[in-house]
């Protein structure tokens, strides 16, 4: 079976295809972002980079979240909420930890059928 990348670098793809599954790396915002604003930009290179492997956030299977503060769940999920209430939410797990920069606040990975 074939294994397609997106956006290979030195140390990660931005994506990869496998079969009809799409495994994405973790997206975070810009630096100095709220929480909300570092979600909102995480969920549109998610989008983004559904739709260059050639699906969309219609067809996500699971989501895991990591925010550096859970006392920003609150903020994090109001965004989600809103991004996702227009389709079948996918399996869902979200939990605290220190990010790869203390100025990441929220960090999405997912993982999505092709089609």
């Amino acid at each position: 079976m074939t294994i397609t990348r997106i956006e290979p670098g030195p140390r990660m793809s931005q994506a990869v295809i496998h079969g009809d599954t799409i495994y994405l790396a973790g997206q975070v915002g810009a630096p100095g972002e709220s929480v909300a604003e570092q979600t909102r930009t995480a969920l549109a290179e998610v989008e983004a980079l559904l739709a260059q492997a050639g699906s969309s956030k219609a067809q996500l299977l699971m989501a895991t979240i990591w925010l550096a503060d859970m006392a920003d769940f609150e903020e994090m999920n109001g965004v989600w909420d809103a991004w996702i209430a227009d389709v079948a939410p996918p399996a869902r797990a979200t939990g605290e930890a220190r990010l790869a920069s203390p100025d990441y606040k929220v960090e999405i990975i997912i993982i999505a059928a092709r089609g």
